[in-house]
């Protein structure tokens, strides 16, 4: 099932082309040569400007490089710099606002080799796709892609993926209790469907989020990638330097991904404050 606008069913259609270039870019090394844009092209069945908005947002996340006259090259890796921190070392207010989320997605479509990767899934393992618009007070905030095991959650409705908090549908009706995720956060310029959708205009600075959520028995449950708008998010870390007087209180949190009332320890934690989300390690 597909849902929206012409602006949702081009998204839809440059996700599928970012995930198969991603694929390309990690079956290589850095330096390695991608196909050129017309053999891309007739390999995906899809246009040289769809095909390009998709190129232009992985040379702007630091995936490939473009050299003229050249062609299209895997770039080098990135220098990671890890933040952590256990449950007592922060705790933050709540966001403000009523969350909500409006589908433009929802199917069930084999993993394919990079989903399946993540979740340590064979590529012809079936799962959940599922492209939504997450909005707080009605406005849209992010833009997020889901990706969750048929096997672990074969009852999964729509009605769980619009409304409440995902992770207490989990726990409650399926019987899956989320332990940890390991998330990634980096800048990147919102595309012009993706502006259409958010309310942004086309290069609009936002977040990119990817996140690998685990069980309690160490199972991947879901791995999702987001796009939250640079406008309303910043990111805070608060630093343990040394030891304080009592206990810090442990407050429930909320972090860009993770819906409202559920934390998880480790993550980036946020507050919604005059329009601005606060979020940090």
């Amino acid at each position: 099932m597909e849902i929206g606008s012409s602006a949702s069913r081009s998204l839809l259609k440059r996700e599928k082309v970012r995930g198969a270039i991603l694929e390309l870019i990690e079956d290589r090394r850095p330096g390695d040569a991608i196909p050129s844009e017309r053999t891309l092209c007739a390999r995906l069945g899809v246009s040289r400007p769809t095909l390009r908005a998709a190129v232009d947002q992985l040379v702007v996340a630091g995936l490939l490089v473009r050299e003229h006259g050249r062609g299209m090259f895997v770039a080098g890796e990135k220098i990671t710099q890890e933040l952590s921190a256990s449950r007592d070392a922060f705790a933050l207010p709540q966001a403000a606002g009523a969350w909500t989320s409006r589908l433009l997605a929802f199917r069930t479509v084999q993993a394919g080799a990079r989903v399946g990767r993540r979740l340590r899934i064979s590529p012809a393992a079936e799962i959940r796709y599922v492209a939504r618009v997450r909005l707080v007070d009605g406005s849209p905030i992010a833009i997020e892609y889901l990706h969750v095991p048929v096997d672990l959650v074969p009852d999964l409705t729509e009605d769980e993926l619009e409304r409440g908090d995902l992770y207490e549908h989990l726990r409650e009706r399926h019987g899956v209790q989320v332990s940890e995720a390991q998330q990634s956060i980096e800048p990147t310029v919102v595309t012009r469907s993706e502006g259409e959708l958010l309310g942004v205009p086309e290069l609009s600075p936002a977040l990119l989020f990817e996140r690998l959520t685990s069980d309690a028995h160490d199972r991947p449950v879901e791995y999702v990638h987001s796009v939250y708008r640079g406008d309303r998010y910043r990111i805070v870390s608060r630093l343990t330097l040394g030891p304080r007087s009592g206990d810090p209180s442990s407050r429930d949190s909320h972090h860009p991904g993770i819906p409202p009332g559920d934390s998880i320890s480790g993550a980036p934690v946020t507050s919604l404050t005059r329009g601005v989300v606060q979020g940090g390690r």
